[in-house]
């Protein structure tokens, strides 16, 4: 099973979106392990954005992502990656696909809602970052048999 860091941005908390995307998130059969509200600090902020250093957007990202409480997810599915990434929808919501988050709810690039990790490494490495080991759950889900054809 893959797992996946989700983050429900500043925007999406403040918006009240946090229910509706974690009911989208069940709903397609993905399963959480680990969750936490909370604020994120600037030493947090600056090591899980550390690839975007140097670049124009990075100040004001950093501003943003450290604004405001964010909900701090690990889910974990067959395919995890790729169907929270297709659920989420293109970085900018004016080309991400209807149905998606981004799409249904959000209007600009520098306010899309989300975050999730973009491969099964870099999963494992951000889970890793935002949660310790003992706030994770590994539970076995009665549904799995339904969802994946176990």
């Amino acid at each position: 099973m893959e797992r996946t860091l989700i983050l429900i941005k500043p925007d999406g908390v403040q918006r009240g979106l946090i229910g509706e995307i974690i009911k989208r998130l069940e709903a397609r059969g993905l399963k959480i392990i680990g969750a936490k509200f909370m604020q994120v600090d600037e030493k947090l902020a600056s090591t899980h954005y550390a690839e975007h250093i140097g670049k124009p957007f990075y100040p004001g990202l950093m501003r943003y992502i450290c604004s405001s409480p964010v909900m701090a997810m690990a889910w974990e599915g067959r395919d995890a990656i790729a169907i929270v990434r297709q659920m989420m929808g293109k970085t900018n919501p004016v080309e991400a696909a209807p149905g998606t988050i981004r799409h249904d709810f959000a209007m600009i690039t520098s306010r899309n809602l989300t975050h999730a990790s973009d491969s099964p490494e870099r999963g494992e490495v951000e889970i890793a970052l935002w949660f310790k080991a003992e706030e994770l759950v590994t539970w076995d889900r009665t549904a799995d048999s339904w969802i994946y054809d176990l």
